[in-house]
């Protein structure tokens, strides 16, 4: 059995794909040939992110989407069920579960996760929730807290009874301010240290994501801007005594030649958005979550247009290389990476871009 999960390779630059695992991925547009989120072409593609030795699968937990002629986001398939599915199914990568705090009992989850991890042999991870999108809450018939405090205490209470559920030997009661637990244990435990993801914008989040994850999950808007935010981000970490490294998300658009990018960027994100699904994406996100930097409105949602705000990556496979390194000198320890159609595109991404990369001492 692996005993160290690929998250923690030290020898290159993290990549891995966002969000296949919902309808249209990261692309809110209208084109036909917009991504399918069938397990069966997750599959697909999980085969060959395993088999060109990409770290990572990343996916959304959702309940409903963001309407518009696409309901973007309206077909998702529940990410710990789905990574069960895919690390049955691969030897290399690390797949993801996805969870909000809110919405899974903390000792459920703690042996979902296990369990993965198990059928993974040590490559499961976990990215947690603390929770923002109202609509989705009341959706679940729960009440989103106003306040990230509350929402943030909450998460950290379920945080610790996970993590203590993962090391603890024998059973233990937990009298909590959001928990009272009678005589529970964590049997399996994990087969490897679990890594954790969290993305947080808010002063609290960042609190709650220094002390807690492996990985800060965050925009790369700006990259002068994201160099103080990380340098700032992994002193908070030192200051309690933690490492944390910082991932981002970005949008491929790759073609032999820049033209042929850029009028597929123009063809997808521009004449074909889905500007309905944009406008509730971007509204929802600036009302209940601070993951975005607000002074940046008009650009960000034009890049939620393109790939729910990621960083583009768009042009010839050199260029995209070169965006690739200039996101790993600014600090990020890695990159999602999204597609139109994931299984389509991600080939010739693999066979121009990758190579690149190695030359350049990134992978």
């Amino acid at each position: 059995m692996s005993q160290t999960n690929p998250m923690f390779a030290k020898d290159r630059f993290l990549l891995g794909t966002f969000s296949s695992n919902c309808s249209s991925g990261m692309s809110v547009t209208k084109v036909p040939e917009r991504w399918v989120n069938s397990f069966e072409n997750n599959l697909k593609l999980a085969r060959l992110l395993d088999d060109a030795d990409i770290d990572f699968m990343l996916p959304i937990a959702r309940w409903i989407g963001y309407g518009g002629e696409t309901d973007f986001h309206g077909s998702v398939l529940e990410t710990v069920t789905w990574a069960a599915g895919l690390l049955a199914q691969t030897k290399k990568i690390a797949v993801f579960a996805t969870i909000h705090t809110a919405a899974n009992n903390p000792v459920v989850a703690a042996k979902q996760i296990a369990t993965i991890d198990q059928i993974g042999q040590g490559r499961a991870g976990l990215n947690v929730v603390a929770g923002w999108n109202k609509p989705e809450y009341e959706a679940l018939g729960l009440t989103l807290p106003d306040d990230h405090e509350t929402r943030y205490g909450y998460a950290q209470e379920w945080f610790d009874i996970v993590r203590k559920l993962w090391t603890e030997t024998d059973h233990f009661d937990w009298d909590g301010a959001y928990f009272k637990l009678k005589h529970v244990k964590g049997d399996p435990r994990p087969v490897a240290e679990v890594p954790i993801i969290n993305a947080a914008g808010s002063p609290q989040g960042r609190d709650f994501a220094t002390r807690n994850a492996n990985f800060l999950f965050t925009p790369a808007i700006d990259l002068e801007r994201s160099k103080s935010e990380i340098a700032e981000l992994k002193t908070r970490a030192q200051e309690k005594g933690r490492e944390v490294d910082v991932l981002t998300f970005a949008h491929v658009i790759c073609r032999p030649t820049e033209e042929e990018a850029k009028a597929y960027l123009e063809h997808t994100a521009r004449e074909n958005a889905d500007w309905e699904a944009v406008d509730n994406l971007v509204n929802l996100q600036f009302a209940h979550a601070q993951s975005f930097p607000h002074d940046l409105l008009m650009l960000i949602r034009d890049r939620f247009a393109m790939g729910h705000g990621g960083y583009p990556l768009i042009g010839t496979p050199k260029q995209v290389a070169d965006g690739i390194v200039k996101i790993a000198e600014t600090g990020f320890r890695g990159t999602t990476l999204s597609f139109v159609d994931y299984v389509a595109e991600f080939p010739y991404f693999r066979d121009t871009v990758l190579p690149i990369l190695a030359e350049k001492g990134l992978r």
